[in-house]
């Protein structure tokens, strides 16, 4: 299988039944530009947010409209990179974690509803796990696969290796899948809200 090709709206359909039936709030936008216009609907003034480091989220616009500042929320993850103590640092990401909202986006997307978000340091599973009231997946829909061992496979053989190539020409040194989360239902306990936008477009990895 290959794993960047956009899904058709058989699938688009398929996938956005199966995560409805979960429990997910799905959102299916024809590119990225309705993907940021979306995001904007979702978030209210004066909210507290925090997002993943994302290409995704870089290429809808959403971390140049976040770094402009006209948003009226409270940006938590601008906080975090302006203190250069580490110490400091390293208590705003521990506070950051009970922001209103957290914004990503997920390794793999299964047409059963399932998904899968990978990680080296861990730092944003709080968030997705239980820490945010909200969470706002934007996916592209070349990352739908049929299943969870195609989608681990996606994940081992395809974004990784794309993510370490990435990482070394930014940062001089690659990624390692240290921690990898599956997924498969919120439970009502919680009552949080699970937005998942799927582009009909190429995004991130």
């Amino acid at each position: 299988m290959k794993f960047d090709i956009l899904a058709d709206q058989k699938v688009i359909d398929t996938t956005s039944k199966a995560l409805k039936a979960r429990g997910y709030e799905v959102l299916v936008v024809p590119d990225k530009a309705a993907a940021l216009a979306k995001i904007k609907t979702l978030i209210p003034q004066g909210a507290s947010l925090m997002n993943g480091a994302s290409v995704t989220l870089e290429q809808i616009g959403f971390v140049d409209y976040l770094k402009a500042g006209v948003h009226g929320w409270n940006n938590l993850h601008e906080a975090v990179l302006k203190e250069k103590d580490p110490e400091k640092q390293k208590q705003l990401r521990r506070q950051a974690v009970v922001s209103d909202y957290y914004l990503g986006s997920v390794h793999a997307l299964t047409q059963t509803g399932e998904f899968l978000i990978a990680s080296n340091s861990g730092s944003q599973l709080p968030h997705v796990v239980f820490t945010s009231s909200n969470l706002i997946f934007v996916v592209g829909t070349q990352k739908i696969v049929p299943d969870l061992d195609m989608a681990m496979k996606r994940l081992k053989e395809y974004v990784v290796p794309l993510e370490d190539k990435h990482m070394k020409a930014l940062y001089g040194m690659g990624t390692n899948l240290s921690k990898i989360l599956i997924f498969n239902s919120e439970s009502p306990f919680t009552k949080r809200t699970i937005h998942l936008i799927l582009v009909k477009e190429k995004l991130g990895i």
